[in-house]
């Protein structure tokens, strides 16, 4: 065991640059997924079929395929026509395309479930589309949104492994070999599981922050402050007395 944990100490700095290259990996792919998300999952919304149809078309492409074949198609395909990409551009093209496709349909529903009413309103009060969008109905869907896009942002962050496949460093790869190094498969995925635990769980609260402060600007819940208060006002305290 001892012989393991000096492995791992002898290893961590090639560790650290593969949870860097992962880093990279997952806030590029985010980004990409979440720009392409609102941008399809508002197309799909609109009555023109010549903005509609395109989007469905791509969504379902890249809902219908698989990521990994995506991937060695950035890779491994593009350079036989002539377009040779950078192995952190591919990785995240293709995690932005796949991640964004699912995150379309999650914008879709949240602003589909908005209240008929809401948008009445905002006829009435002669609210043009834009407006509508952004002062009324993106406030009220994206409370909804948050909770499934942090589902995706994990599943996207597990995804990211698949980009040792096209030469990247990253933290499965670096796993890897420290599997090869100590020859301990147990011990080597054991780590690889508690780093994307901890990742995963980092990328969690925060989110966990964004919808605290998007129920907040609604009025749906406490503020930040309040959450991460750890002594209770005077009016909770007068509560439990009179209790």
């Amino acid at each position: 065991m001892s012989s393991n944990v000096d492995a791992l100490f002898e290893a961590w700095p090639r560790i650290a640059q593969g949870i860097a290259v992962t880093a990279e990996l997952t806030l590029g792919g985010a980004a990409l997924a979440f720009a392409l998300s609102l941008l399809l999952g508002c197309a799909v919304g609109v009555r023109a079929r010549w903005v509609r149809v395109p989007a469905r078309v791509v969504i379902e492409f890249f809902r219908g395929t698989s990521l990994l074949v995506q991937l060695f198609w950035l890779f491994y395909v593009l350079p036989l026509f002539g377009y040779q990409l950078d192995p952190l551009l591919c990785g995240i093209m293709a995690l932005g395309l796949n991640y964004g496709a699912y995150g379309a349909e999650v914008v879709r529903g949240a602003l589909a479930a908005v209240p008929v009413a809401q948008k009445e309103a905002c006829v009435a009060l002669g609210f043009s589309p834009w407006l509508q969008l952004r002062k009324v109905l993106f406030p009220q869907a994206w409370v909804q949104m948050v909770p499934p896009l942090t589902n995706l942002l994990i599943q996207l962050l597990k995804g990211s492994a698949l980009a040792s496949f096209i030469l990247l460093q990253d933290l499965t790869y670096q796993i890897e070999q420290l599997r090869r190094g100590t020859g301990d498969t147990i011990f080597a995925f054991g780590v690889g599981l508690v780093m994307y635990f901890v990742l995963a769980y980092a990328l969690t609260l925060l989110m966990n922050i964004v919808e605290i402060r998007a129920k907040r600007r609604l009025g749906l819940g406490p503020s930040l402050k309040e959450v991460l208060r750890i002594k209770p006002d005077r009016g909770d305290e007068l509560v439990g007395v009179g209790r």
